[in-house]
């Protein structure tokens, strides 16, 4: 079987508050969630055949989870339930302007109990691109299986896509980040890096600064930048492209807003390939992404939140933009 997109990382439940109960305690949903995955999901709304490989607990969360991803249609062949620890949890807080604050239930949780002997090496050597994220280099087994399924994907001449994800309350220092965060740079194609990741990372605010210093250490081919609600910027060969963000309405939750453009631009790398994209190419692909997340910020969670490519194209048709 032969997949577009095959990503490994972590899946688990996000429990983001929903208001107060009567008593005035905070009311929090269980929502399927964790990066990978919900890049897979949206992908799988643009028509893409997708799988992932990762693990959860084999408890009531592991078993929602596992269900969210057949319904989505993402394929569960590289999926793992761990008998002995359960499914990784963050509790989300929302704050007032749509942003987050994570509280993990991960010390440890199923995701990182993901060993080499247990990655679908199958499923990497028959995909197109191969996904991943900084949260499975922040323990072992989880780090070795993620360095195998890398080089794997390497080796079998498949293009890599890396989002760093930094979650700094997962890491037991910030060091052992900045040094999983460059190994997945230096082993991708595709980049997508927040603005506060770039910063912290390259150790500037200048983000043309930040990725001259990135492409001083690795060869990625295309770098995305995204700037929240300012937009997001391309870089590809000696070409940037900025693109405003596309307001679709009320925020009420950020999460999954950065992997739901991540998702749009491996799409468009799936449709249009990395090579001699011209800067009308990038702006197409940004507008699209920005439109996208936009869509999602006014959704609670992200897996089950992820907007159809002709919704997308309404809201751009209403901005007059397409």
């Amino acid at each position: 079987m032969m997949y577009d997109v095959v990503a490994l990382g972590e899946l688990l439940i996000d429990f983001i508050q929903c208001g107060k109960s009567e008593k005035g305690n905070p009311v929090f949903e269980a929502n399927p969630g964790g990066a990978p995955c919900n890049v897979l999901a949206m992908l799988n709304k643009l028509g893409f055949k997708t799988g992932f490989i990762g693990k959860v607990g084999k408890d009531y969360f592991g078993n929602m989870l596992a269900e969210t991803l057949e319904k989505t249609g993402i394929s569960t062949d590289g999926l793992l339930y761990d008998e002995q620890v359960h499914t990784t949890l963050a509790f989300v807080n929302t704050l007032p302007d749509g942003d987050r604050d994570f509280s993990f239930y991960r010390n440890p949780g199923a995701d990182i109990m993901l060993n080499p002997r247990e990655v679908s090496v199958k499923m990497i050597e028959e995909c197109r691109i191969f996904h991943f994220g900084s949260l499975s280099f922040t323990d072992e087994p989880a780090v070795s299986a993620a360095k195998l399924s890398v080089e794997t994907a390497k080796k079998a001449g498949k293009m890599l896509s890396f989002d760093p994800n930094l979650r700094p309350p997962l890491w037991k220092n910030m060091d052992s980040a900045k040094e999983a965060i460059w190994y997945g740079i230096e082993n991708c194609d595709i980049l997508k890096i927040a603005d506060n990741e770039i910063t912290w990372l390259t150790g500037t605010d200048d983000y043309d600064e930040g990725v001259k210093r990135i492409r001083e250490r690795a060869d990625v081919k295309l770098i995305n930048v995204t700037l929240g609600k300012e937009g997001s910027i391309a870089y590809c060969e000696d070409k940037k492209v900025f693109v405003n963000s596309v307001y679709s309405g009320k925020t009420v939750d950020t999460t999954g807003a950065g992997d739901t453009f991540c998702a749009n631009v491996i799409g468009f790398v799936l449709e249009h390939g990395l090579d001699n994209l011209s800067e009308k190419d990038l702006n197409d692909m940004l507008l699209f992404a920005n439109a996208a997340a936009s869509i999602v910020t006014t959704r609670k969670g992200a897996i089950c939140s992820m907007p159809e490519r002709e919704e997308v194209k309404a809201l751009l048709a209403e901005r007059k933009l397409i």
